[in-house]
């Protein structure tokens, strides 16, 4: 199983959508889903492209404390299902 803690999401979102919609994020735009949504996407083709099946969830809460404890207070914000046999 992989972790993967984007930590820069609003320095990517504000070079996305640069100096004016910069005031809008943490208002309007979620800088985390945001990133995560485009991640997911990428994720999703590279898996195809490798043959591998796997399951991507976009949750909200959990958070890396240092590097031998993980909390996991959840709220699921995307599950996609990945398969290479689409019915």
């Amino acid at each position: 199983m992989l972790i993967i803690e984007v930590t820069n999401s609003r320095e990517v979102v504000r070079q996305r959508i640069g100096s004016l919609g910069e005031r809008l994020i943490g208002r309007v735009v979620d800088p985390e889903a945001q990133v995560e949504k485009a991640l997911i996407q990428e994720l999703e083709t590279a898996f195809r492209e490798f043959g591998i099946e796997a399951r991507i969830v976009s949750v909200q809460g959990p958070q890396l404390i240092g590097r031998q404890q993980l909390e996991l207070p959840i709220q699921v914000r995307e599950d996609r299902e990945v398969r290479l046999n689409e019915s």
